[in-house]
């Protein structure tokens, strides 16, 4: 079985020395989960031990950790290749919705111009033009300027790409094509929040770990969402999930109240660590309409509209057996039509409909926000009995840090070695001493 890649990508992160408790902070996964899979990894890729007198154990791995395991596993390296080509089908995914409202605007303008045309030469009153003069009468309602066809003018198109070229104030250029913000006009960027519970597992192990491996109930309360009523949320029965997770187990202070302690997130390989900044309560992000340019999201907009508009032109047009005389395009064009009316109505009313859900769901998502927020407010000034909480969590707070004066064993040297070294280390210690 390939590795976990959350455990990989935790291992990269911190530097490829780890403990399982750093495991377990980092990818805010089951304590017990990224025990065994720490040993798989570490048993898959020759990693060294690295064994403290007490008991605790830490993994260094190989700088090429994920060049090893992609070469162990052919699943790795097939599922890298399908990223690659799924990569190439998506874009051509995205960018097909823009082709289709250009291909389908070009259709109907050359549909009508030719409609109008046959029409006019087949008339004999004096709204015919003249067969000498070489002029050719339109009527006033089916009448096209040029403002009709300015969004498909090269005049429009190059300033247009000349901004698409041009670079940011930051320095990056724009990574958005126009074909590219159709798409996103039409179905937006993703759910902003799709790792909003790899960030709550995240945020509850950094700041378990930032008050040294011993925390109340109201420190992770601002990191959940359902944390009960009456009962439940007195006894912090919310608290059971996070326990499990990480291997935590309750204590009770003198006077009955309830702290949480975290051996196994007490123990790192980091010397010296900087420690993370931690959100003082989870935030989910708003959804977006586009992330496109304003410019694009216009240009989609009104090409849309003028596609839908022309279409019903078309439409108008296309009565009677005009399109059996023509035959030829317009023939095809008549046969597609339902097809194009029916993308045309759809490139509008699937926006609207989206901003509309847009509004309900970030209303919602800031009713959450504020509900945490307001439970991270409690820890601003504590009352007197949360005060007493976390000055007897503060008794049980403790860090073990992993490194080389420690080690009672490690694989990256033999046994007599390290010997050697350990009574070298005792010797001068009793020197200083």
């Amino acid at each position: 079985m390939a590795p976990d890649p959350l455990i990989v990508r935790a291992v990269e992160q911190l530097g490829y020395r780890v403990t399982v408790g750093d495991v377990a902070a980092k990818a805010g996964i089951d304590v017990n989960l990224a025990e065994r899979g720490l040993l798989a990894l570490a048993s898959d890729v020759g990693a060294h031990l690295q064994v403290t007198e007490s008991g605790d154990v830490a993994y260094l791995f190989p700088k090429n950790l994920r060049g090893i395991i992609r070469n162990k596993y052919l699943q790795l390296r097939l599922k890298e290749w399908w990223e690659k080509v799924w990569r190439v089908l998506f874009y051509l995914i995205r960018i097909s919705f823009g082709i289709v409202l250009l291909i389908s605007l070009v259709l109907i303008f050359v549909s009508i111009f030719i409609i109008v045309i046959a029409t006019n030469q087949n008339r004999e009153d004096s709204n015919y033009n003249h067969s000498g003069n070489g002029w050719i009468f339109v009527p006033n309602y089916f009448r096209f300027d040029l403002d009709w066809f300015w969004f498909l003018s090269w005049d429009y198109e190059t300033p247009y790409q000349r901004q698409q070229r041009s670079k940011s104030a930051d320095g990056k250029r724009s990574q958005m094509s126009f074909l590219e913000a159709v798409f996103s006009f039409l179905f937006g960027d993703g759910d902003p929040n799709w790792n909003l519970e790899e960030r709550r597992w995240q945020a509850i192990a950094a700041i378990i770990r930032k008050n040294k491996g011993a925390v109340v109930a109201e420190q992770i309360a601002p990191y959940l969402d359902n944390v009960g009523s009456g009962y439940a949320n007195k006894f912090e029965e919310y608290m059971l999930p996070v326990l499990a997770r990480f291997n935590g187990h309750p204590e009770v202070s003198p006077e009955g109240q309830l702290i949480y302690h975290f051996p196994d997130l007490q123990t790192t390989a980091k010397t010296n660590s900087p420690q993370e900044a931690v959100p003082s309560f989870l935030r989910e992000y708003n959804w977006r309409f586009s992330q496109a340019k304003s410019s694009q999201l216009i240009l989609a907009a009104g090409l849309g509209v003028l596609n839908f508009v022309s279409g019903l032109v078309l439409g108008s047009l296309l009565k009677g057996d005009i399109a059996e005389e023509l035959g030829g395009l317009v023939a095809f064009v008549a046969w597609i039509y339902p097809v194009l009316i029916g993308y045309g109505t759809a490139f509008l009313v699937v926006p609207l409909v989206r901003y509309f859900w847009i509004q309900w769901r970030n209303s919602q998502i800031e009713a959450r926000n504020q509900i945490r927020k307001k439970r991270a407010n409690v820890l601003i000034k504590p009352r007197a009995t949360l005060k007493k909480k976390i000055e007897f969590a503060r008794q049980f707070a403790a860090e073990k840090v992993i490194d080389s004066q420690n080690l009672a064993y490690t694989t990256e040297t033999d046994l007599l070695e390290q010997e050697i070294e350990r009574i070298q280390r005792l010797n001068s210690g009793d020197e200083k001493n």
